[in-house]
């Protein structure tokens, strides 16, 4: 009875004894709020390392998907410079067309691949927390 006095404020010197039930009672109800208090502290500690997990999976699938996009415009890139070196030392006009709609053909993959890539970082900049903004 002191404990719950004191925790609720009031200051007496003199507490009277409580019968047994009284005691029984109050003491019940102490240790149910405090098993109320742990579980909820459990619970909510539970739920912050489930959260932050959550946000550390999606960070590592954002990084692969953006690592696999600039692996993929690397190659696109080597390809392009492939193809014009070929078409630089090609002499005939009908190869010489073939390559150039090759050509154009890989510009409009690059072109894509880049979009895409810009779609994903403005993703990526749009799940950024407020304190690490992308620029």
């Amino acid at each position: 009875m002191r404990t719950k006095m004191s925790i609720m404020g009031f200051q007496s010197s003199t507490v009277k004894p409580l019968n047994e039930e009284a005691a029984a009672e109050l003491g019940a109800n102490l240790l149910g709020e405090a098993i109320i208090f742990v579980s909820a502290g459990g619970c909510l500690l539970l739920e912050f390392w489930r959260q932050q997990s959550l946000r550390r999976r999606r960070e590592a699938r954002q990084e692969a998907s953006w690592t696999s996009l600039l692996d993929e415009m690397d190659h696109l890139e080597q390809a392009l410079d492939q193809l014009q070196a070929q078409a630089q030392e090609a002499a005939p006009r009908g190869a010489l067309e073939a390559l150039r709609a090759e050509l154009r053909d890989v510009r409009a993959e690059l072109r894509d691949a880049c979009a895409e890539l810009r779609d994903v970082r403005e993703q990526l900049c749009a799940l950024q927390e407020p304190e690490d903004p992308c620029e």
